[in-house]
């Protein structure tokens, strides 16, 4: 199939992209990962003893990045529909956390640890088409944070990828709600042209 001129500009900004060629310069899975290290320097999200669960962490380059952080006797649990390579230390289930076999097998694996960050990483499918990728990302958004409404412990953090735009701000008031203290970040590593940011909440009441 043709590549449409769109993608061709994606493929070449990619492999131009400072971040992509740092990413595998350190043995990192994805650029992503500087995303969540420019947040962990600025807001000290991740620390040592901390239980934590990455959801849509393929390919597991946030995985990879927090699990020295917590050390190695805390729990991450990692969980996306796609594979993963295994990660020394990680849980990894596949599945769609939306399904009850799937967060069965979450609790099952957490063995009744408490949690103390969930953070999430992901993003709908790109159409192009704003009026469908705004509602499926604010959707992924909603899922998160009833995941994390539903494991966290009493303070704990929520950390969340979103794109400004229709439902951006109510979904914001709705983490304000739950949380003590609420941010939003755009990492230097989120392309500039993106809408994409990360709202940053601490304290979970």
């Amino acid at each position: 199939m043709a590549r449409t001129k769109s993608s061709n500009r994606w493929m070449q900004e990619h492999f131009d992209d400072e971040y992509v060629r740092m990413a595998q310069a350190q043995g990192y899975r994805s650029r992503a990962v500087f995303k969540l290290s420019e947040i962990q320097d600025k807001d000290q999200l991740i620390k040592p003893g901390m239980n934590v669960i990455d959801l849509g962490a393929a390919p597991g380059g946030w995985s990879q990045f927090a699990k020295p952080l917590i050390g190695k006797n805390n729990r991450l649990v990692a969980l996306d529909i796609l594979p993963m390579e295994p990660l020394e230390g990680v849980d990894f289930i596949q599945g769609d956390f939306r399904e009850e076999a799937v967060l069965a097998e979450l609790y099952r694996v957490l063995d009744d640890a408490p949690i103390h960050l969930v953070m999430s990483d992901m993003a709908p499918n790109m159409s192009g088409n704003n009026s469908i990728d705004q509602p499926r990302a604010i959707y992924l958004g909603e899922l998160a944070l009833d995941t994390a409404r539903t494991v966290l412990a009493k303070n704990g953090s929520f950390l969340v990828k979103l794109f400004q735009g229709e439902g951006f701000e109510a979904f914001h008031r709705e983490v304000q709600q739950a949380f003590a203290k609420v941010v939003i970040r755009k990492p230097k590593a989120s392309r500039p042209r993106s809408n994409e940011v990360y709202i940053l909440a601490k304290g979970f009441k």
